[in-house]
């Protein structure tokens, strides 16, 4: 006896799946590393921390979505 497994398309749209979602979350912790390490704008040292944080609270968030 066989047992056919069955994919389960979610309905949720493409835009709000995880894949591109993480990739974006992750680039905004990039952004936020890069932000608190260059040495020329104090504005962009200033709101680092308040980037990776949304970013890491994004990707934490995301993790949870579907494929």
């Amino acid at each position: 006896m066989s047992h056919s497994v069955v994919s389960k398309r979610s309905s949720w749209p493409r835009w709000a799946r995880r894949g591109l979602l993480e990739n974006i979350a992750t680039a905004l912790i990039a952004i936020g590393f890069l932000m608190l390490f260059q040495p020329f704008a104090l504005s962009l040292y200033t709101y680092s921390f308040v980037t990776m944080l949304a970013g890491t609270v994004m990707f934490i968030i995301v993790s949870k979505f579907p494929e």
